[in-house]
């Protein structure tokens, strides 16, 4: 399996993915999730100027990713981000072999409540959360890697 760390930010490409996890999981690829981000050629451009050369980024809608996903050569060492919850849930629920989850940067809009610095859900998004980790999902809270670590059973709104 080539993905190697699924994360949650609404941020997507920025710099704590780039020079936090992708040094901790030794990725040369993202694929960036998001079926309006995929559909808008300029923001694709502007995001893929936003890594170095000697990363490899893709920006699919779900569906794409799910193939992608499937069909990833295995040598290769993927990160997959996606801005919401309900991504992950469906790239679950569509096959794709995920292991870990990490809640990064979620920011504040109506009817979120913090759970850690610069992490907020809404109750609709922790149900979400907590159905991914019923399927044996571990999905933790941590915005870099060497930050304060919270698994998701332990959040309460």
């Amino acid at each position: 399996m080539s993905v190697v760390f699924y994360r949650i930010d609404d941020r997507l490409i920025h710099g704590q993915v780039m020079t936090g996890w992708s040094k901790v999981y030794q990725a040369t690829r993202i694929f960036v999730v998001d079926d309006k981000t995929a559909q808008d050629q300029f923001l694709c451009q502007v995001m893929k100027m936003a890594v170095p050369r000697d990363y490899d980024v893709h920006i699919y809608t779900v569906e794409q990713a799910l193939e992608a996903i499937a069909n990833d050569p295995p040598e290769l060492r993927t990160i997959v981000l996606a801005k919401t919850p309900d991504v992950m849930q469906r790239l679950l629920e569509g096959g794709a072999p995920m292991k870990e989850l990490n809640l990064g940067g979620m920011g504040y809009v109506a009817g979120r409540k913090m759970i850690l610095r610069n992490i907020q859900v809404s109750p609709a998004e922790l149900e979400q959360l907590q159905a991914i980790a019923a399927k044996g999902v571990r999905v933790f809270c941590q915005i870099v890697p060497d930050g304060k670590c919270i698994e998701i059973d332990k959040v309460k709104l």
